[in-house]
């Protein structure tokens, strides 16, 4: 049975705010929640500081919230949000889908995940959703979530050495780096190629910036 999504006279709307620091994308988001009769847009931000600061001052019941932003990254946000326990539910709405993505945000306490190309029908269903306190992930990144699952994931140290690798340093100076053998460092750079299922050092990196677990600014 569909929603009712018209209020009754007793019923609260939904208090929304958005943040985006692109503003095309956050005017556009605002013109398809705006018109709703159960939702209230009470405040915009266009960089994660701002976003804090609104989200502080007006309590939404839900944050729609880009992933990427200046000043303050989408996932410190949340975080930020969390730990001031706050009401504010998160939707993460962004244009990265990589599993390690969704995994930060969920693990940071957002309540929902949406791309930037999903439907106006798919973005209102999740702030319903959400600002009841379910939690709302499309078919395909429960799917991406799903697939991730199955990867192995990398060490700690395994990640050290990546970090390393994607910079192009040697075995021998990302040992000097890391105080650890040069031996201990090619065989940890054999296990992360095993694991990303790449041939050689560059494809590794390929394959982490995919995953979401690189990211060049």
């Amino acid at each position: 049975m569909k929603r009712n999504s018209v209020p009754t006279e007793k019923q609260v709307k939904i208090r929304v705010l958005v943040a985006d620091d692109h503003p095309v994308v956050r005017q556009g988001v605002i013109a398809n929640v705006k018109p709703q009769p159960d939702m209230d847009i009470v405040a915009e931000a266009c960089d994660g500081v701002e976003a804090i600061a609104l989200v502080k001052e007006h309590l939404p019941d839900v944050v729609l919230l880009d992933l990427r932003m200046p000043r303050m990254d989408g996932i410190d946000v949340v975080a930020e949000i969390q730990a001031a326990k706050l009401p504010s539910k998160v939707i993460i709405m962004t244009t990265f889908d990589s599993e390690e993505d969704v995994h930060r945000s969920i693990k940071a306490g957002a309540r929902g995940y949406l791309l930037k190309d999903s439907s106006h029908e798919e973005i209102l269903e999740a702030i319903r959703r959400v600002s009841i306190g379910e939690t709302y992930l499309p078919a395909r990144i429960v799917q991406r979530v799903a697939e991730g699952m199955r990867k192995p994931e990398l060490s700690a140290r395994e990640m050290e050495v990546l970090r390393h690798v994607a910079t192009g340093r040697s075995n021998k100076e990302i040992g000097a780096q890391l105080f650890i053998a040069e031996g201990t460092v090619k065989t940890h750079v054999k296990g992360l190629l095993e694991k990303l299922g790449a041939a050689s050092r560059t494809g590794a990196v390929r394959q982490a910036v995919n995953r979401g677990l690189l990211r060049f600014e």
